[in-house]
């Protein structure tokens, strides 16, 4: 193009940034040749002469889910704002997929990384490995907890506890906790709201009560039947997910049995179908907006004062309980 104008490439460089140095034909006349040739810039090459790409990498479990949606929207309000592009990948919870982003995301010389750790990583060599390259890491939602990093994330244990204080104000007693994996730390405090909240009534929590399966509608529907043909049947469920509690409320209604009459559920997520299930789920909001644009905060304040995220200070945000017809025994 700079041959073709008789511009230099510094100059047709400045003129497709907007520079106010360049003249408006200028620029005009560099922008018509560029739409011509279908003209896309090297992001790469770009990054080694600042020393930026003007790219955040995001590594997800799933774009699917309502919650990742949210939070990459909370995130993208603010970076688009700041001159910042998302290179978004996904894990479908499987570290292979989350280590194999990590080298895209490196090779991409992104300025910044923010992840939610996949079900299946449980050691985080890549991830240290990632910073190793000089580029900083946040971390939103699952956390690396023998990472020192920037993080954003929700009280998952409060939301529990008041989310089964709800069920037990309902009069539900015999209440069963459908948890995810242990390795993964909101479901180790989602257990633990649970067993506060159970202490606290002065209820004994018989092992069996606590189930670990799959948070998706298959897991739901066999911990139902895993829970039913047990001595001690369930009067209510605590899920530490809405697809999970979605799973236990289609078996009940398999099963003919009434709920909120009969059964309780409880989740937790605030996926979209929750308010339009028949009858609609009670679950935990975890603030996804504000959890996105709190991680990009974090990093553009980084940025501007040069620091460093391991001195960020982890910010937790209060989840918010939503009572529907699920669990609303006393009406």
């Amino acid at each position: 193009m700079a041959k073709e104008l008789n511009v230099s490439a510094s100059t047709v460089s400045r003129a497709l940034q907007d520079h106010p140095r360049i003249s408006l034909t200028t620029r005009e006349a560099v922008k018509r040749l560029a739409e011509k040739y279908n003209y896309q810039p090297n992001v790469v090459a770009s990054s080694l002469r600042t020393g930026s790409s003007q790219t955040v990498g995001v590594i997800v479990p799933g774009i699917n889910r309502n919650f990742f949606s949210s939070v990459i929207g909370g995130m993208e309000s603010l970076l688009a704002a700041a001159g910042y592009h998302l290179m978004i990948c996904q894990s479908h919870e499987k570290l292979k997929n989350e280590m194999a982003a990590i080298q895209t995301l490196i090779h991409a010389r992104v300025d910044a990384v923010m992840l939610s750790i996949s079900m299946e990583t449980h050691s985080y060599e890549h991830i240290s490995a990632l910073m190793d390259s000089g580029i900083r890491v946040f971390f939103f939602d699952r956390v690396a907890e023998s990472i020192q990093a920037g993080s954003v994330v929700v009280d998952d244990r409060l939301g529990a506890y008041h989310s089964v204080k709800h069920l037990l104000d309902q009069g539900y007693r015999r209440i069963m906790h459908v948890s995810g994996a242990e390795e993964i730390s909101i479901y180790r405090d989602r257990k633990r709201g649970y067993l506060d909240a159970m202490q606290e009534a002065g209820l004994e929590v018989d092992p069996s009560w606590v189930m670990a399966y799959p948070l998706n509608q298959v897991g739901g529907e066999a911990a139902f039947h895993a829970a039913y043909a047990g001595k001690l049947k369930p009067e209510a469920f605590f899920c530490a997910g809405d697809f999970a509690a979605l799973g236990i409320m289609q078996a009940a209604r398999q099963a003919g049995i009434s709920v909120p009459d009969n059964l309780g559920i409880s989740g937790f997520a605030n996926e979209p179908f929750t308010a339009f299930v028949e009858p609609s789920l009670t679950t935990v909001d975890q603030q996804g907006l504000k959890m996105g644009s709190g991680v990009a905060e974090m990093f553009l304040r980084c940025e501007e004062e040069k620091s460093d995220p391991l001195q960020s200070e982890q910010k937790v945000l209060r989840p918010e309980l939503i009572i529907r017809n699920s669990s609303q025994r006393k009406k």
